[in-house]
């Protein structure tokens, strides 16, 4: 027998450091070109403060990219700086992967995802999970979330929809993703836009499993004031 040195294989090395974060998740976070770019950039702050999470990975589609320009100033660069121009500093924990790369490592079932979230999600990135199109890495990684049977939220953004909207919406939470419109709550009586903003995007993280201590919980009216009213 040939005494051959042990080797280790990539995937190896990928699952023994996905075990490392094992007590920790990983998140992908699908930015399109519908409005709400302010929800992309909550999402993104509350998840690189949060300890519980040991990675993000951040897919901007072309449209993304051009709502990040208009809604919040960020202009194209170097891609690798992009979570720090949206966060405004320097970030740990994010990663940008581009999003015509269909083989990165979020394209595969192999690599270890907690979940995923698409913040805005457009109609037409609904369509192509909905449809299972996976011809950009956003669509796909979606694909492989409900493939595996990972949490994927939608954070659909339009209004009014049409049939097509509504029936692409019940195609993909009958595939498992949660539907989540970018509707604010005012139950908490918001004062400010950041108000409205951080209550929906804590709201998005509970769903994921990363509940947030900044997120108001409704504990019902007590009858007697009911009854004074």
């Amino acid at each position: 027998m040939l005494d051959l040195p042990e080797s280790r294989c990539e995937t190896d090395c990928i699952r023994a450091e996905n075990m490392a974060d094992a007590q920790q998740q990983i998140v992908t976070v699908g930015v399109t070109g519908a409005s709400g770019a302010i929800l992309a950039q909550k999402t993104l702050v509350l998840l690189e403060e949060d300890p519980r999470v040991a990675r993000i990975h951040l897919v901007v589609s072309e449209a993304g990219q051009r709502l990040l320009t208009e809604e919040l100033g960020v202009t194209s660069g170097d891609m690798k700086q992009l979570p720090s121009r949206i966060l405004g500093h320097p970030v740990a924990k994010i990663d940008v992967l581009p999003n015509k790369d269909v083989g990165a490592s979020i394209a595969s079932g192999s690599y270890a995802v907690d979940s995923m979230i698409v913040i805005p999600c457009s109609m037409g990135a609904l369509g192509a999970i909905a449809h299972g199109i996976s011809d950009d890495l956003i669509a796909r990684s979606a694909d492989v979330m409900l493939k595996e049977g990972h949490k994927l939220v939608l954070c659909v953004r339009d209004t009014p929809v049409n049939r097509v909207h509504l029936e692409n919406m019940l195609r993909a939470q009958q595939a498992g993703a949660v539907i989540m419109p970018a509707v604010p709550a005012f139950y908490h009586h918001p004062k400010t836009i950041d108000d409205l903003v951080t209550q929906y995007v804590c709201r998005v993280l509970a769903q994921i499993g990363l509940p947030q201590e900044k997120m108001y919980r409704w504990t019902g009216t007590p009858a007697s004031k009911k009854a004074e009213a």
